[in-house]
């Protein structure tokens, strides 16, 4: 049987150099291809795409989220937080723990993107 390997979501944008800048500087992913209204990035295992559409994000109905599983929430937070600090207020949620045994920190991206960047229990230091 064959297997499934990634999910690579596509990511809305109205500005596909700022977003793709947003991923590259903030997020430290890696532009591996781009041509006209379309761009892949990957960083270690997890890869977007992300697509520049000509209609409006800033309706709620159009929010998109991606939950990106990591091995640690906190160390990621520690790399990405100097660059996270740039970001406008209201952008970023530090890192917390979730009802459902999860640790997560959120950032919003260029467009109407809400990225959560989570690792389930137990975290460093519980027994």
């Amino acid at each position: 049987m064959a297997e499934m390997t990634q999910i690579t979501p596509f990511i809305y944008c109205r500005d596909l150099e700022a977003q793709r800048h947003f991923f590259e500087r903030i997020l430290g992913f890696t532009c591996g291809f781009q041509a006209d209204n379309y761009a892949f990035l990957r960083r270690d295992r997890v890869a977007v795409r992300l697509l520049e559409v000509d209609f409006d994000l800033s309706d709620e109905r159009r929010e998109q989220m991606v939950y990106i599983d990591v091995d640690d929430v906190d160390a990621l937070w520690a790399e990405l937080e100097p660059a996270l600090s740039t970001l406008p207020e209201g952008r970023v949620r530090p890192p917390f723990n979730q009802p459902y045994n999860q640790r997560e920190f959120h950032v919003k991206d260029e467009g109407a993107c809400l990225l959560f960047f989570g690792m389930a229990h137990p975290f460093p230091g519980d027994s």
